[in-house]
């Protein structure tokens, strides 16, 4: 009898034991469940710069644990400049229902948003999230989208000032834009407003194409002391070499803001850190993959900005850039 009262006692210890292990292996299964990020890029699949991005954005993820195929599973999606592309691959990703989402910039942020309030969204290098309705507020977004502003507005009147510094002959101002976006306007308005105090006269080119862009560049440097100022948009990146051809093949001094542009033969850039905003990014994906909600994170504006200046470019438009301003430049390319 006292046999069988000490092994009944072994089993029920055994079951307790076992009992309490149980929601221990059932966090451990759940703790290498595969999660799901979506990632809609705007730019093409072979773009440097996109490539760039991306490689920050795992780069940031692998540092806080996450390895695509292990515990998170990436779907890309390339929209390569298109708009009807990009609004079929938010939709695509949308389906899938991932568990958060990553988008470049304001032309691939609104149709994600009009896809899906539900889905987690972090937005990266977005121009004006507020006005653009992605958030109510900076400090309190509110709603299932967060992330990382571009540039302000104030922003736009500093590229006239680099433009008037660097070539002073300037008289009249193309800024090529992307119409579609709410910010391609803002931006132009901040331009406009600063032009009269500096002597010039500031006039938009849509970029909704790349023969529009031509022929608009070609139209307006038929005039002299022409200059032009590119503000980021998925279509001037996306066409950027055209641009940046465009530029020397006519004389036109013309102000940049992301680095890339002056590294592939742009004048001058001034503007946030793009690839800092998506390492950074990888912080926001990583919170709400662990249970933080997006209308809980601010949206956080640049904390880099790089000058950048192309002295081979300068001296090709017989432009004497002023000592003052290469001392303050973060990079000049001879």
């Amino acid at each position: 009898m006292q046999v069988v009262q000490l092994k009944r006692r072994r089993f029920m210890s055994l079951l307790g034991g076992a009992a309490a292990a149980w929601p221990l292996t059932a966090r451990a299964q759940q703790a290498e469940r595969m999660l799901r990020v979506g990632v809609l890029m705007t730019a093409a699949a072979d773009d440097s710069e996109s490539l760039a991005r991306v490689g920050a954005f795992l780069q940031g993820l692998q540092q806080l644990g996450w390895t695509n195929g292990r515990n998170v599973r990436l779907e890309y999606r390339w929209g390569s400049g298109d708009a009807e592309r990009i609004r079929k691959y938010a939709a695509e990703l949308v389906a899938l229902a991932p568990d958060v989402i990553l988008v470049t910039g304001t032309s691939g942020m609104t149709p994600l948003q009009q896809a899906t309030r539900t889905i987690p969204i972090v937005f990266v290098n977005a121009s004006d999230p507020v006005g653009g309705g992605f958030a109510m507020s900076l400090a309190r977004p509110g709603g299932n989208a967060t992330g990382f502003a571009s540039i302000e507005y104030g922003m736009s009147g500093k590229w006239l000032e680099l433009l008037k510094q660097v070539s002073p002959g300037v008289t009249r101002v193309a800024v090529i834009r992307d119409p579609s976006i709410a910010s391609g306007s803002g931006q132009l308005g901040a331009i406009q407003a600063v032009g009269p105090f500096l002597g010039v006269e500031v006039s938009p080119i849509d970029a909704r194409d790349a023969s529009e862009v031509e022929r608009a560049v070609i139209d307006f440097a038929r005039s002299p002391n022409g200059g032009l100022i590119v503000p980021p948009s998925t279509p001037t990146i996306g066409h950027r070499k055209l641009i940046i051809t465009l530029a020397a093949r006519h004389g036109l001094p013309a102000v940049y803001a992301y680095r890339f542009f002056v590294t592939e033969g742009g004048l001058i850039s001034y503007g946030a850190d793009s690839i800092d905003s998506y390492r950074r990014a990888a912080g926001y994906v990583d919170r709400i993959l662990k249970g933080e909600k997006p209308a809980d994170l601010p949206v956080q504006a640049p904390t880099k900005y790089e000058l950048v200046i192309n002295l081979k470019t300068a001296k090709a438009l017989g432009l004497d850039v002023p000592a003052t301003l290469l001392a303050r430049a973060n990079e000049v390319i001879e």
